[in-house]
């Protein structure tokens, strides 16, 4: 039962604008799509409920020096939620006209992500499925030698 619990963010008692007394579980690591009638509550539950709460519990983690910085947001409106990670909220607006333009260039996150990857990922072989490791100019010099001409 642990191991479901982990799986989705439960909510209970979400009373925030015009949401009125609501519960519900949703599963993590997937898309979800919140859909229904205009003011029905989908923004109230996905912004000002659960990525408030998710951005406040990340604010709050950061150092007193840190959190000068940022706004503090305000606790939303709900008796309890569970197994929610850290959150971000991108506004659904044209900020580039770059068709490449990605979530990861536009939020500026992208630079980070590279380089965390870059220290502590473990590359591997999409061929082999093997973990690809460094090599120095003669190892490289001597598996090319070991290779047949052509």
């Amino acid at each position: 039962m642990k191991d479901a619990a982990k799986k989705v963010i439960s909510i209970q008692g979400a009373r925030e604008h015009n949401l009125k007394d609501v519960s519900l579980e949703i599963p993590r690591d997937e898309l979800i799509v919140f859909t229904g009638l205009s003011g029905s509550g989908k923004s109230s539950l996905a912004f000002d409920t659960v990525y408030a709460e998710g951005q406040r519990r990340y604010v709050e983690s950061l150092s007193a020096y840190a959190r000068q910085f940022l706004e503090m947001m305000q606790k939303p409106d709900v008796d309890q939620i569970d197994g929610l990670s850290p959150a971000i909220s991108i506004e659904q607006k044209t900020t580039s006209r770059n068709p490449r333009s990605t979530v990861g260039t536009v939020t500026e996150i992208y630079d980070y992500m590279r380089l965390l990857f870059a220290r502590v990922g473990v590359p591997y072989s999409p061929a082999t499925g093997l973990p690809i490791e460094s090599q120095t100019v003669t190892q490289m010099v001597d598996r090319l030698m070991e290779l047949e001409e052509g």
